[in-house]
């Protein structure tokens, strides 16, 4: 745990007591702040008092005795309206933050020497891999790594900071909403496409909140940005122009200048006076396909940015393991591949590991994002058939239809077995795929749930073929 620093004696109001709600509860206390905390859950209630904290009803309090809110940031702060705890805080002049300022803060208030380095991560897709890939290059590097966040461990949950740690911190636009003070020793924005519009009142927004990761960046400091996209190109262009820090470009599509790049899968650091071959990626067995390039690009620039050496971080990348839940083989049944992509929640995360096959039997649906699936129309040839599940497939089959076979199924367990069928039937065997490109909330707690019930149909559906030793 990493007592938090600067709230000594003050009184701290605590909404949402999730993971990242209590961890924030206990780090408060461990640094001596006064803690009232309150969900509208009664499991979240029951979680806090088995803790011993203090519950108070934050409808009925009263808010000119707190110091701040410390806000979970799976609450609405500002669309599609303010949570009632945000109003009533911003009525009594409360000051709102999220757990990631509370470690910013922590960090602020350290002595320099004891101030740990900072790698922090953001993006609409790949995030997650690309935090899981940075944690392992460091690592691998012989630093002492600590890795959480959106990912994992809760940030004030992890290990107490020393000067010689290294954090690696996944952040989300809603963390970072609610953050102010972080300063970076390197920022890595991977891309961005339209996703949590609704939380950000549009697309400027949800800009807005990810570049945040980069506002209190200044000399020493690495800014690693993708440019494969038009947002990311133009914040690098922004980032530039203001002239304070190191900017590294990175791209899986196209060789760029003092930047790093992958090219058919050959990573290049162009940082220097010319191009150096550092990794081939395509002997990298848990970093396929060009959007996987982009993260191990990003991720090279970044521990580089730390000053690793370029030989020991190529080492790292083609060991590192891969990541639960994106584009993870979870099993081999009968000629038949199970792929759990159950963190793709949105299109365009489908759409990288779509384009990873020439031909799959697809499971997607669950709750949809702005725009459906209509954007990987040009896909859909790659698709056998699709097995739609959750609220969004009648939206799917909708646009699924003429286009390429799909079928409605009860759940996520009959969308295994039938997909197996079916690529079985076909006598070549294939690839089942779950890449929901949707949200899982209306069946699944989160995505880990929804992937965990993928595995779990998977090795099912083994033993009800009587092969157990057929899944790893």
């Amino acid at each position: 745990m990493i007592p938090v620093r600067g709230f000594e004696g003050k009184t701290v109001a605590v909404f949402g007591l999730a993971r990242t709600g209590l961890a924030a509860a206990r780090a408060l206390a461990a640094g001596g702040a006064e803690v009232a905390v309150w969900d509208e859950r009664a499991q979240g209630l029951a979680a806090a008092q088995a803790e011993g904290f203090e519950i108070v009803d934050l409808s009925a309090a009263e808010w000119s005795g707190f110091d701040a809110l410390m806000l979970s940031p799976g609450v609405p702060l500002t669309h599609p309206e303010p949570h009632w705890t945000v109003r009533k805080a911003r009525e009594a002049g409360v000051e709102i933050l999220g757990d990631i300022e509370l470690f910013a803060r922590t960090v602020n208030l350290a002595p320099v020497h004891k101030r740990p380095r900072i790698i922090a991560i953001t993006g609409t897709n790949g995030k997650s891999t690309t935090t899981a890939l940075i944690g392992h290059l460091c690592s691998h590097a012989g630093r002492d790594t600590r890795i959480g966040g959106n990912i994992g461990v809760g940030v004030l949950d992890l290990p107490d900071m020393h000067g010689g740690a290294v954090y690696v911190l996944e952040l989300s636009s809603y963390q970072l909403d609610l953050t102010s003070s972080l300063k970076p020793d390197v920022s890595v924005l991977l891309n961005i496409s339209p996703d949590h519009l609704e939380r950000h009142g549009g697309m400027e927004g949800y800009v807005a909140a990810k570049r945040r990761i980069l506002m209190n960046q200044g000399g020493g400091d690495t800014a690693v940005i993708g440019v494969d996209d038009p947002w990311g190109q133009r914040l690098c262009t922004e980032v530039k122009a203001s002239n304070r820090r190191t900017i590294v470009p990175v791209s899986a599509s196209k060789a760029i200048g003092r930047g790093v790049y992958a090219l058919q899968g050959v990573l290049y650091d162009a940082t220097g006076d010319r191009a150096l071959q550092v990794a081939d990626l395509n002997r990298a067995r848990s970093l396929p396909g060009r959007h996987n390039w982009q993260n191990a690009a990003a991720a090279y620039a970044a521990v580089r940015g730390l000053g690793a050496p370029a030989p020991e971080i190529a080492e790292g990348l083609l060991s590192f393991p891969g990541l639960a839940h994106r584009m993870e083989t979870v099993g081999h049944v009968r000629g038949v591949r199970f792929v759990n992509d159950s963190k793709a929640t949105n299109s365009d995360a489908a759409r990288q590991a779509l384009s990873s096959y020439p031909r799959v039997y697809w499971i997607a649906g669950g709750r949809a994002k702005e725009g459906g699936i209509e954007s990987l129309v040009d896909l859909f040839p790659r698709i056998a058939c699709a097995y739609l599940i959750g609220e969004a497939a009648p939206e799917f089959a909708r646009t699924l239809e003429g286009r390429a076979a799909h079928v409605n199924c009860a759940d996520l367990a009959a969308a295994v077995s039938r997909a197996f069928a079916d690529a079985r039937a076909s006598g070549e065997g294939g690839v089942v795929l779950l890449s929901p490109a949707c949200a899982s909330f209306d069946q699944f707690a989160d995505f880990e749930a929804r992937g965990e019930a993928f595995r779990a149909a998977v090795l099912d559906l083994a033993e009800s073929q009587s092969l157990k030793g057929a899944t790893p």
